[in-house]
Parts: structure tokens; C-alpha cells; sequence
């Protein structure tokens, strides 16, 4: 007791040095500095923490949302009630025919910590093959799985059983696997009667492998959110050479003579601007990194003229190959409740398999449920009953959408064609998800949990391919609309510089050619790595 009196009271203490050394800064705002990160996201928080490192520069963290120190996001378990608030920017998609007419909500954070203070906080690395398609559409060796093994072993702190080959320990980032139930020893027990093997961890041997099933993994502990803004920005918040500006919205890259050498932001009541002496990095995400970009004349020239953008680089690229994962939302089946009775996580486990033995790598993520997983189709089941889900995701799709203007003010809304199930490959690959969630829910190994299948039931190819387009939701995982890589569709370099403009680069999701296998958020910390170092060696720090 005393001991966590005592960690309560330092926690205390620190917070008032930040607010002090903060406000101190903001007072004292000046009118130039060496590194602008506009964004505080799960990349954003770790290139500004790895800039400041060296106390010779200096650097201005940009936040368009506020504190992170509010309840329901500090207690893990409270993420669902983040969405459509403050926090939140709230997008819809357009209504998509492919949806059976629907649009969808897309959640972002909006908030210090960006997504990564909202979310579920899982941590999946991705699979060993997408970073090979980086750096192989990078011709960069450093995207390579092994290069990039090697970070991620640096900045985990893994908690679960050694595994020295694949898992790090005394990093910054605390990855603690759920604590197995019965519920997950039915998914392992089903997954192998269905020829899926099981791992020991989902971010190890796994990533490597054609799929398998394994415990999920979790930046949570003792139910508290270990967001990336909270491990990597907040304990620099009390150096004087890190100034982090809240409730600061960036309007404009201002860009002389092919250089970006600033950025205008609406900032208390005013528009404010704040020169980068050596760079400015956006990390914005996929949906305002190409919006900010194409505002201030950086993107496709027709696109920017229709409303009346003087064209800065044609960059055709700049909002198209928007990506996404999806969750269809649930196969359900009515039993007993584990989680109710035992007060545990609902999130019994995950496997990663593919839809056609002929993928190089998995394509699907099905997470394993000990309640009803809500969603578009099951919001008419009486929730007063008990219930367990799996829910099928297809993390390869083949579909791609676009970012569009609606007008040329930081206040015009962005127009997301999210364009999801427009390829048929992404219905065959769905529909198979289902076909196989089924099939391990209703064999033996679940039979002790189950009275009966509530949803979809046994259904023909033409109901299937419905229920999928009427229940598929987004999974918050949006990349791709500042594509690296090397052709004319692509934004920025291996370096993560942007064609045509010194000094800025961009880090964060959208830089992806391809979203990565499974959630987005600890590819997205390795981003913002690769980014740092990039920045750091280019300017001898």
C-alpha cells in the first residue's frame, strides 16, 4: 500500500514539473526551431522523444487535440467510450455500394498520444513479409524485417516467456501477453484439430510463418494505457529543449523555393507561424497528412486546382492508395460468458491464417471473444443474454480508396472514398474468414461454451457474401496515402523525404505501399524509429 502511495505521490510531483517546465515554454514560444513534428501519434511521439535526446536542438511538438490525463483513457478497459468524442476527429466515409450503401465511422485520435491514446492498445508487429515489400519498393535494405527485428527488440520490455531470438526485454515499451483462459485453450485446441499451429507468442516465430495462433499482446498494465506519447514524449516534457503545443491545429506548409521551411497553425485564436530550421515532419496519419499537403499545393495538380490551389509539386500519389483493414462483426454463438463470470478480458486470443494456401502470407486476423463483439448486424441480439464472438478481419485487402479535398480551408472536411470491398478478391477472401470462423466454432473444442449459433448460421453463397458486406466495419487502420517507394505514384523515398521538397519528410502510416499484417500501431512506432535515426544522421546529431 505504501508502495503505491509512494508511486502515486512521484507520479504527482513529475506532473508538475512538466505543467511548469511547459508552461514556461509556452510563454517564451519563439519564432523558429530546429525540428517541427506536427502530430503526437504513435510515430510522432517517438520522433519527437528521439530528437530531443540531444539537448543542442530544439524542438516544437504540434497537437491539434489536448491532455491525455482523463479517466476513460488512462483506464485501458474504457477505450470504447473515447470514440465520437473530443478526442475523436470523427470521420465518416462516404456511403460505399460495396457496403450494401453504408458509410462508415472512422475513429482517430485527437488527443496528445493520437491514436495510440484511444485504441485497444495491441501490439502486432506485422508480418516478416511486409517489411520485405518495403525495402524491397524502398530499395532500402534498413525496411527489412532483420533490420527492423532489431528495433523492435530494442524498445520492448517483453513480459511474457523469454524468447531472446525474436522478443527484447528493458525497452521502453512494457508488451504484456493476456493471461490464458479456458476460452483461449479451446482456440488453440480447434486451431490445431483445423491445421493451424500455435505459438508461444504472436510477435516471435509466428511473423514468420504462414499463420498460427497465439495469446494477444497488450501495451496495458495493471489495467493503466501504455500509450507510445506516455513512454517515449512525456518523460522529456520537463527539458527545456522540447516544447509540446496542445489544441494547435496546422493550416499550412509554408514552402519557399521547393523548401519547406515552416508550418502555420491556428493556435489561440490566432494563425501563428513557426519556422523549421532544419526539418519539418509530419505525422498526421492517413487521412490528415495528405490533407495538409495537398492544401498547401503538394499533391495532384488537378485535384488541387479544382479548388484553386496554386500547385507547389505535382505529386499524383498524395491521397490515393488509401488502405484499411476490416472486422466483420461477429460470427456469434450464445453461451456461456467467461469473461462475466471472472471479471476477465473479453479478448481470448487471435490467429492469423490465409484465405487461399496459395498467399506468400496471411491475409486474415480473427480475434476470439468472450462477449458480444458489437457491430452493425448484431445490434438487434438481446444483450441481456450471454454470448461469446469471433470476429474475422481481412488484413491484405486488395481494395484501395482515396483521400479527396472538399475545399482549400483548414475547416473543409476531407472526403474519404474508403472504397472497401470494391475487389472481388477482398469478397472471396471474407466470406472464406467467415466459412473458416465457423468452422472452428462449432467443432468440439468450443462445444462446452456453446447452446447454440447465433449468427450467420448456416446460409448460401449469396446471403454469406451479404452478411459480410452488411457487417464489415472498419478496424481503424488506415495507411498508404503517402506511399514510399520509388514510382510515380509514390510520395517519398526510402528516406521518408517527400519528392521535390527539401526539408520535409513524413512519418506515419501513410508512408506504408502496403498496410502491414495485423494492427497498425507498433509498425507505426518503427516508422517514427526509422524516421529519427534517418533525421539524426542527415544532421550529425
Amino acid at each position: 500500500m505504501h508502495e503505491n502511495q509512494d508511486e502515486h505521490l512521484i507520479a504527482e510531483q513529475f506532473a508538475a514539473r512538466v505543467e511548469a517546465n511547459q508552461t514556461a515554454l509556452r510563454e517564451a514560444l519563439k519564432p523558429a526551431y530546429d525540428f517541427i513534428v506536427c502530430g503526437s501519434g504513435s510515430s510522432g511521439s517517438v520522433v519527437a522523444r528521439r530528437l530531443a535526446e540531444d539537448p543542442t536542438v530544439s524542438v516544437l511538438l504540434l497537437e491539434a487535440g489536448g491532455t491525455d490525463a482523463l479517466p476513460r483513457i488512462q483506464e485501458a478497459s474504457r477505450w470504447r467510450e473515447n470514440g465520437r468524442t473530443e478526442q475523436d476527429w470523427a470521420f465518416q466515409t462516404r456511403p460505399n455500394p460495396h457496403l450494401n450503401g453504408r458509410s462508415m465511422p472512422w475513429t482517430m485520435g485527437k488527443v496528445l498520444g493520437g491514436s495510440s491514446s484511444i485504441n485497444a492498445m495491441a501490439w502486432a508487429r506485422g508480418h516478416k513479409n511486409d517489411w520485405d515489400n518495403f525495402a524491397e519498393e524502398a530499395s532500402d535494405d534498413g525496411w527489412s524485417y532483420q533490420n527492423v527485428l532489431d528495433i523492435f527488440r530494442d524498445i520492448e520490455d517483453w513480459q511474457g516467456s523469454p524468447d531472446p531470438k525474436w522478443r527484447g526485454s528493458g525497452g521502453l515499451l512494457g508488451i504484456y501477453p493476456l493471461a490464458p483462459s479456458r476460452l483461449s485453450a479451446a482456440l488453440f485446441d480447434g486451431a490445431q484439430a483445423l491445421g493451424i499451429p500455435c505459438f508461444a507468442n504472436q510477435n516471435g516465430q509466428m511473423m514468420e510463418a504462414s499463420g498460427g495462433a497465439a495469446l494477444g499482446e497488450y501495451l496495458i498494465k495493471n489495467g493503466k494505457r501504455l500509450s507510445i506519447f506516455r513512454n517515449y514524449t512525456y518523460p522529456y516534457m520537463i527539458r527545456p529543449n522540447l516544447t509540446v503545443l496542445t489544441h494547435t491545429l496546422v493550416t499550412r506548409i509554408v514552402v519557399k523555393r521547393a523548401r519547406a521551411v515552416g508550418v502555420e497553425v491556428a493556435y489561440e485564436g490566432g494563425l501563428r507561424t513557426f519556422e523549421a530550421g532544419h526539418e519539418l515532419i509530419l505525422s498526421l496519419g492517413a487521412i490528415h497528412t495528405p490533407k495538409i499537403l495537398m492544401q498547401s499545393g503538394v499533391g495532384d495538380a488537378d485535384e488541387l486546382c479544382k479548388f484553386g490551389i496554386d500547385v507547389v509539386q505535382h505529386l499524383p500519389g498524395v491521397g490515393r492508395n488509401l488502405q484499411d483493414h476490416f472486422l466483420i462483426r461477429a460470427c456469434v454463438w450464445e453461451g456461456v460468458s467467461e469473461s462475466r463470470r471472472e471479471g476477465r478480458n473479453p479478448t481470448a486470443g487471435v490467429f492469423f491464417w490465409k484465405s487461399d494456401r496459395t498467399l506468400i502470407t496471411p491475409d486474415l486476423q480473427c480475434l476470439v471473444v468472450d462477449n458480444l463483439f458489437p457491430g452493425p448486424a448484431t445490434s438487434r441480439l438481446d444483450t441481456t443474454r450471454s454470448y461469446w464472438s469471433i470476429a474475422p478481419g481481412l488484413v491484405r485487402p486488395m481494395s484501395r480508396g482515396r483521400i479527396h479535398l472538399t475545399g482549400p480551408e483548414p475547416s473543409d472536411p476531407v472526403d474519404i472514398d474508403a472504397n472497401i470491398l470494391s475487389e472481388p478478391a477482398d469478397i472471396r477472401a471474407a466470406t472464406r474468414a467467415v466459412q473458416l470462423c465457423r468452422e472452428l466454432g462449432n467443432s468440439d473444442a468450443f462445444r462446452e461454451f456453446t447452446t447454440q449459433e447465433v449468427m450467420p448460421g448456416e446460409c448460401t453463397d449469396d446471403e454469406l457474401e451479404s452478411f459480410v458486406r452488411d457487417s464489415a466495419v472498419s478496424f481503424h487502420h488506415y495507411a498508404g496515402t503517402a506511399r514510399m517507394g520509388r514510382g510515380e505514384m509514390s510520395v517519398v523515398d526510402g528516406s521518408l523525404k517527400v519528392n521535390g521538397i527539401e526539408g520535409l519528410r513524413i512519418a506515419d502510416g501513410s508512408i506504408m505501399p502496403n498496410v502491414t499484417t495485423g494492427n497498425t500501431m507498433a509498425p507505426c512506432v518503427v516508422i517514427g524509429e526509422r524516421a529519427a535515426a534517418m533525421i539524426r544522421k542527415s544532421h550529425g546529431l
